[in-house]
């Protein structure tokens, strides 16, 4: 990816560039982000042009002076402005680069920097929203938690009852084992009867 910077006074304006008759100018442009001293352009380039890179040209609003951006060995359809001034009027051309030369320029975008301040205050904003989210999400994992902690409350209050039922229960057990065995220790004649001793 090759690029190509040139910064040329209004007097100089006569840099010589081959212009391609087939190639079309690219549409939709357009201002996606700006900022104090940034922004990006975007555009669209009709379909069925061989096109190979872009050139733009900037230029603050009254001044003779502009910036020519140009990139080739590429398919990118946005490129970002920097070193912009805040509070500043731009104008903003595009075209398309092909093989053969360049595409006639595309209609002129104007866009406006904000202020320092104004970019500040935007960032705020988003700040505040995401604190906004933040603290629902916190909510909801805080309602998930105390629901979860209800129902290991319930198990555990349901295996001490069922432990206390068990518990209740064995000291009967023992003593069903223990009558159990006590009638067994008399030794009983096969007939049913006790055992006599002849005398």
């Amino acid at each position: 990816m090759e690029r190509f910077f040139l910064l040329v006074l209004s007097g100089c304006l006569g840099v010589s560039r081959v212009t391609a008759d087939s190639l079309s100018p690219p549409v939709n442009v357009t201002i996606k982000e700006v900022k104090a001293n940034f922004a990006v352009v975007a555009w669209d380039i009709p379909e069925g042009d061989p096109v190979i890179g872009f050139a733009i040209t900037q230029q603050k609003k009254d001044v003779r002076m502009l910036r020519f951006i140009q990139e080739v060995n590429t398919t990118t359809r946005t490129c970002a402005l920097w070193d912009l001034e805040e509070e500043t009027d731009y104008i903003v051309h595009v075209q398309s680069v092909s093989m053969s030369g360049t595409s006639p320029l595309s209609e002129p975008l104007r866009f406006r920097t904000p202020k320092e301040a104004e970019t500040q205050a935007s960032k705020n904003e988003v700040t505040m929203e995401e604190v906004g989210q933040a603290t629902q999400l916190r909510a909801g994992e805080l309602i998930i938690i105390v629901v979860v902690l209800i129902m290991w409350a319930g198990v555990i209050a349901l295996f001490c009852r069922q432990y206390d039922i068990i518990k209740d229960n064995e000291p009967n057990n023992n003593k069903d084992k223990a009558k159990n065995s006590s009638e067994c220790s008399t030794p009983e004649h096969p007939t049913g009867g006790l055992l006599r001793s002849k005398v």
